[in-house]
């Protein structure tokens, strides 16, 4: 009995190791397809605010990244996508918002989305503000959320390519091992 419960705990100890190899490749993947200007709308997903609308690392990192990007193309248009989360004292969207004016982009080419809590729904309620005919759209985010954020744009039918944030070293170990979760999550429920 003890010999079976032993190689049934190695097997599941070598499934485990194989998926985190494997959905750590899947997200490495995820900084392929960079942008070049081709779409004419960008979504920018959100990450948390801190205490008086202070952008997270990650957020930062993703709205220094995205202004660099809006000032190259100037034709392009953002929407920036992000709700409140009860830990935050205004919505991720309207953070951003006041991020890119403060950085040039013109308030005329921003469209705020403030409702979604989740990446899935950043997506599909930022596809309700676009106009119906648009297929094509550039993610903004981390590096390591990319691969996820590109499968689920793509179920929802757009074309997509990305401009990476590079993640901060302070939270990067944590959050790739919280994103292999979410991607398994994703490829077994679809969302």
């Amino acid at each position: 009995m003890k010999k079976w419960v032993i190689s049934v705990g190695v097997l599941l100890v070598g499934i485990a190791i194989v998926l985190y190899i494997w959905l750590g490749k899947e997200i490495d993947q995820g900084v392929e397809a960079s942008a070049d200007g081709s779409a004419d709308y960008m979504i920018i997903l959100g990450a948390k605010v801190k205490p008086g609308g202070v952008p997270s690392l990650s957020l930062k990192s993703r709205l220094e990244v995205a202004a660099q990007y809006l000032a190259t193309y100037p034709h392009v248009k953002v929407i920036v996508s992000g709700g409140q989360g009860s830990d935050e004292d205004r919505t991720e969207a309207s953070v951003m918002q006041d991020y890119l004016e403060q950085n040039g982009i013109e308030a005329t080419r921003i469209i705020v989305e403030d409702k979604s809590t989740s990446t899935y729904e950043n997506l599909v309620f930022s596809k309700v503000l676009l106009p119906k005919e648009t297929k094509k759209i550039t993610i903004v985010s981390n590096d390591f959320h990319l691969k996820r954020a590109k499968y689920l744009a793509e179920s929802l039918d757009f074309e997509v390519d990305v401009v990476p944030a590079k993640t901060p070293k302070s939270v990067e170990a944590r959050l790739k091992i919280r994103e292999r979760a979410a991607l398994l999550k994703t490829y077994i429920v679809g969302y």
